[in-house]
Order: structure tokens, then C-alpha cells, then sequence
């Protein structure tokens, strides 16, 4: 059987047109929507906001090597991030359980996070990457985290 881990479902109040995955799968395919707007800086992880609706944001990320963001949600947000160009590993973990999931996203991958969803990514390549996130409604307060070994991740 496929097990699904609740943190990665989205709440039923969404509907079609605002799946996070669509969306943002349709903004990274518009290149020329959003390339205009990429920029690198070199102490840390670069953001710009692309798009903001009622109902959604979509923010540009870029990571240079060794850049990333450390263990934490996104306030109760829902979305969708996507990799455009450039690897990006992702630590997943579950608040109230032990253990972690470690991914390894390449250009043109996509993961869907749930309101409850705690991870941190990193650039761990030689190579600049680049992500489209999608948050709905809003890009919410980050609320940061640590790794219990026995607790899995629990407020810093």
C-alpha cells in the first residue's frame, strides 16, 4: 500500500484552479515572466515576490552554493515549490515523530507541502539553483526549528 504522509496533503478547501502544483508549473514555465527579476547574493538565499493574489504568492528563489534555509514551516501555509535550475536537497521532518526524509530535487521536480509541513533546503552543489514557490494564501512567518532526536522537529 502507498502511504501518503499528511504533511504533504493539502486542506480540502482547495480546488482545481488553484492547485499549488499548477500554478507553479505554470510560472516556471513562463521564463520570460520571471527571469528578468533573478539576482544572486552572496551572503545568502534571494527572494522576490513574482505574484500575489487573494488567494496565492509566488516567490522567485535563488541559492548559491552552500546557501540554504534552515529547519521550519510556513505558518499554517499550504504550496508547492518546483526547481528551475540546479539541485536542491530537502530534510523533511514530522513534528511528534523520530527520523527525517532527505530528497535530492534536480530541474523540472516539484513537491507539495501540507499546512503542518517542516523541512529545510540547501544548495549542497558546485552550481547555483533556482525554485518557484507557490504559498496560499500567504507566505506566512516562518516558524523556525530543531531536530529532537527522539521528538523529530520541535520549536527552536
Amino acid at each position: 500500500m502507498f502511504a501518503v504522509p499528511e504533511n504533504t496533503v493539502l486542506s480540502a478547501v482547495r480546488v482545481a484552479p488553484q492547485q499549488p502544483t499548477k500554478i507553479v508549473r505554470e510560472v516556471a514555465a513562463d521564463r520570460a515572466g520571471w527571469a528578468h527579476l533573478l539576482r544572486y547574493d552572496p551572503a545568502e538565499r534571494w527572494t522576490a515576490l513574482i505574484q500575489s493574489t487573494p488567494d496565492y504568492e509566488v516567490w522567485l528563489m535563488s541559492w548559491l552554493p552552500g546557501q540554504g534555509a534552515e529547519l521550519h514551516d510556513h505558518g499554517g501555509a499550504e504550496g508547492a515549490f518546483t526547481v528551475v535550475h540546479g539541485v536542491l536537497t530537502e530534510l523533511v521532518g514530522r513534528p511528534g515523530r523520530a527520523g527525517q526524509a532527505l530528497h535530492v530535487l534536480r530541474a523540472g521536480q516539484s513537491r507539495v507541502f501540507g499546512p503542518n509541513y517542516v523541512h529545510q533546503m540547501r544548495n549542497e552543489g558546485d552550481d547555483p539553483a533556482v525554485s518557484i514557490h507557490v504559498f496560499g494564501p500567504t507566505r506566512q512567518r516562518m516558524t523556525p526549528y530543531r531536530f529532537d532526536p527522539v521528538a523529530g522537529p520541535v520549536t527552536a
